[in-house]
C-alpha cells in the first residue's frame, strides 16, 4: 500500500515541477491553439501595421502557416528580443518564429526546425570607397553595433580588419558618415535602409553594399528541447508552406519584388548547415 501512495506522490512532484510533461504537440492540438512568439516591432518581420493596428509581418505569416498547418487557431505573442528563449523555455509560448538565427549557444538550450530565412550579414561602404572586396578591408577600420551578432563574426570572419563597436547601430553609421571608419557590418535588411534612405535624401555621400556576405544568419522556428513531434509537424508543415509557394509570396511581400527591399531569395527549407 504504502508503495501505491508513494508512486502517486512522486507522480504529483512531477506534474507540479514539469518533468512530467505531456508531449506539446498533444497539448497544442487539445488546446486547439498555437501561441506564436515574434519579436516585437521588427520591420518588416512583426510590426503593428498603421492601418489594422495589427501586427503584421513575415515572421508573422509563419506563424500563421503553423497554426494552419495544425489545424489550430494562432494566439501571437510579441516578444522582446531578451524575452524570447525565455518565454519558451517556461511554456509561456509554444514556438519562436521571432529571427531567432541558429548558434551553438542557442541550440545548446532549444531545437531549431528546418530553415525558412537566411539572413545575410553584409558590409556597407561609402560610394566612393576603393574597396571592392571583403579582403580589402585588411588593416582597414569597421565598424558594428556592440553585443550584435555582427561584431560577433567580424572578429572571426574579419579578423586582419580593426572593429570598433558602438552603442547601437545609428551611431555605428554615423561613424561611417564621418569617415571614422571605412565599412560598416551590420544584417542586409537594415543597411539597405541606411543606403535607400541617403539616396531618396539626395545627399552628397551615397553608399553601397559589397557583394559578398560576411556570414549568413540561418533563422528556423524554435521549440522546446525533446518535443520531437511537435518539431516533425513543424518541418513538415514548412516543406509544404514552400511547395505551395506560400514562403515565396510571403517574401515577394515583406522582402522581395513586391516591397522596397527587392531582395532575391536563393535559399530553401533544409536542414540549418553549420557554417
Amino acid at each position: 500500500m504504502w508503495q501505491r501512495h508513494l508512486a502517486a506522490a512522486l507522480f504529483a512532484t512531477l506534474a507540479m515541477t514539469g518533468l512530467a510533461h505531456a508531449d506539446q504537440l498533444a497539448d497544442i492540438k487539445a488546446r486547439g491553439t498555437l501561441v506564436c512568439g515574434t519579436q516585437n516591432a521588427s520591420e518588416p518581420y512583426a510590426f503593428p501595421d498603421a492601418a489594422s493596428r495589427k501586427i503584421v509581418g513575415f515572421d508573422v505569416d509563419v506563424c500563421s502557416a503553423i497554426a494552419k498547418g495544425l489545424g489550430v487557431k494562432l494566439e501571437h505573442r510579441a516578444l522582446s528580443t531578451d524575452a524570447r528563449i525565455a518565454e519558451l523555455k517556461t511554456r509561456r509560448v509554444d514556438v519562436l518564429a521571432a529571427a531567432v538565427a541558429w548558434m551553438p549557444a542557442r541550440a545548446a538550450q532549444v531545437d531549431f526546425s528546418d530553415q525558412y530565412f537566411v539572413a545575410p550579414i553584409r558590409v556597407l561602404v561609402r560610394a566612393d570607397s576603393p574597396i571592392q572586396t571583403l579582403d580589402q578591408l585588411a588593416g582597414k577600420k569597421i565598424a558594428a553595433s556592440e553585443g550584435s551578432s555582427s561584431a560577433a563574426v567580424s572578429v572571426t570572419r574579419l579578423p586582419d580588419s580593426n572593429l570598433l563597436t558602438f552603442h547601437d547601430i545609428s551611431s555605428a553609421f554615423l561613424a561611417l558618415q564621418q569617415g571614422k571608419v571605412e565599412g560598416l557590418v551590420a544584417g542586409q535588411l537594415i543597411l539597405s535602409r541606411f543606403a535607400s534612405e541617403a539616396a531618396a535624401k539626395g545627399t552628397p555621400q551615397q553608399y553601397r553594399l559589397l557583394t559578398k556576405p560576411v556570414y549568413e544568419e540561418r533563422w528556423g522556428v524554435v521549440t522546446n528541447k525533446n518535443e520531437p513531434a511537435l518539431m516533425a509537424a513543424v518541418n513538415k508543415i514548412l516543406l509544404d508552406y514552400e511547395k505551395t509557394n506560400g514562403l515565396q509570396d510571403s517574401f515577394d511581400k515583406w522582402l522581395g519584388a513586391k516591397s522596397v527591399y527587392k531582395f532575391t531569395r536563393d535559399y530553401k527549407v533544409e536542414p540549418i548547415k553549420v557554417q
